[in-house]
């Protein structure tokens, strides 16, 4: 028999709210990147929080998958509030989110390559040596296909989790939105996906936005679940054999508790009914089984180089318009002007210019948001 579990994004403004309905609520996760634990006494009463029910600290800002070295004073600032708060597990993301001195703001994917994929496998283990144990890492939205990439997303998760013994993180409305803006089939994704690492799954909202004359969804925590989410749900509860924690992901826009509780007691029965259609056959196909690879070799110096050069370029073309029209009129000039190897560089073309100015506005607002 299974048990899984299901809980809220911890915030203020829902907290008091949360502790009184703890017999609905079976966890909460946290972003410890959040002005609310600035203080001792907030990093107190979270500890106090985690010895009532099970705590995850959700973090936003390491870029594990950035080719460049990761911030250490970020390692160990998220070290010492795991070591103070003691939650039972913690997570990032698959993303860069600074290059060339350049804070984006949010969460860029990274170009999907080998090259990328040692790089997390490298950064994972050093982040496990500071903080203690693995994190579990998630797939993240993206409003334009990496550029410079080589494989597709699944390709690539499939490789990152070869390469690292870290569990997946599972995020539905991310592989929702990217399969519904690139004409990616997302349940077919979630069937191909390692289903055996998998521990944790989101569910959230978002919005859908015009953008190049077609339709994009962007990934907003700030919105309800939409139903395919909930259909995706249904198949990870056929698929995955063993208990999985479900987390409702809401950053603002907060409705009452009582609608966030349905939400989550739809995602319940949404999951149950996957069980209940599995019956006994939830052990996992041998073939969906991928054999972890202990360590990874370590970075090519050029190859490091030049990945770490195409960062900086789309960190300034994410974050500058006039960097940004200079790419769209000449992308492959423009990378190989700054320093991107004439190989890497022509992999860049043709743009994707609506992507490219959804993802550069997205940036811009969190970038704002946060320097309020």
């Amino acid at each position: 028999m299974t048990s899984d579990r299901f809980g809220l994004t911890w915030h203020p403004s829902i907290a008091a709210s949360v502790l009184a309905h703890l017999d609905r609520i079976d966890l909460v996760e946290v972003i410890p990147e959040g002005p609310f634990l600035d203080s001792r006494p907030a990093r107190q009463a979270l500890r106090r929080l985690a010895r009532t029910l099970p705590v995850s600290i959700h973090g936003v800002s390491l870029g594990l998958a950035t080719v460049a070295s990761i911030d250490r004073d970020r390692v160990e600032r998220l070290a010492r509030l795991v070591g103070e708060v003691e939650p039972e597990s913690w997570s990032e993301h698959l993303a860069f989110v600074r290059a060339s001195g350049i804070e984006l703001g949010h969460l860029a994917a990274a170009p999907r390559t080998a090259l990328s994929v040692e790089a997390v496998a490298e950064h994972v283990e050093q982040a496990r040596q500071a903080i203690g144990t693995y994190p579990g890492l998630e797939n993240v939205a993206t409003p334009i296909e990496p550029p410079g990439s080589d494989r597709t997303e699944l390709d690539w998760l499939v490789d990152v989790f070869d390469a690292t013994p870290a569990s997946l993180l599972l995020d539905l409305h991310n592989l929702y939105a990217n399969g519904t803006n690139f004409g990616v089939d997302p349940a077919a994704m979630l069937r191909a996906c390692p289903v055996d690492r998998i521990r944790t799954i989101h569910i959230a909202g978002g919005v859908n936005v015009h953008a190049g004359g077609g339709m994009r969804v962007v990934d907003d925590h700030l919105h309800d679940v939409p139903d395919p989410v909930y259909d995706l749900l249904e198949i990870v509860g056929e698929r995955v054999p063993h208990p999985v924690d479900v987390v409702l992901e809401r950053d603002g826009a907060f409705p009452s508790l009582g609608l966030l509780l349905a939400q989550l007691d739809r995602a319940r029965q949404a999951l149950a009914r996957g069980r209940a259609r599995a019956q006994h056959a939830l052990r996992a196909r041998q073939e969906w089984l991928f054999p972890i690879r202990r360590g990874a070799a370590a970075i090519d110096g050029q190859h490091a180089a030049d990945g770490i050069r195409l960062e900086g370029l789309l960190a300034r073309v994410y974050t500058d318009h006039l960097a940004r029209a200079r790419f769209i009129g000449a992308p492959v000039q423009e990378a190989i002007d700054a320093g991107v190897s004439p190989e890497l560089a022509r992999s860049i073309a043709p743009v994707d210019e609506a992507g490219l100015r959804l993802a550069a506005a997205g940036f811009a607002h969190k970038r704002r948001a946060k320097s309020v």
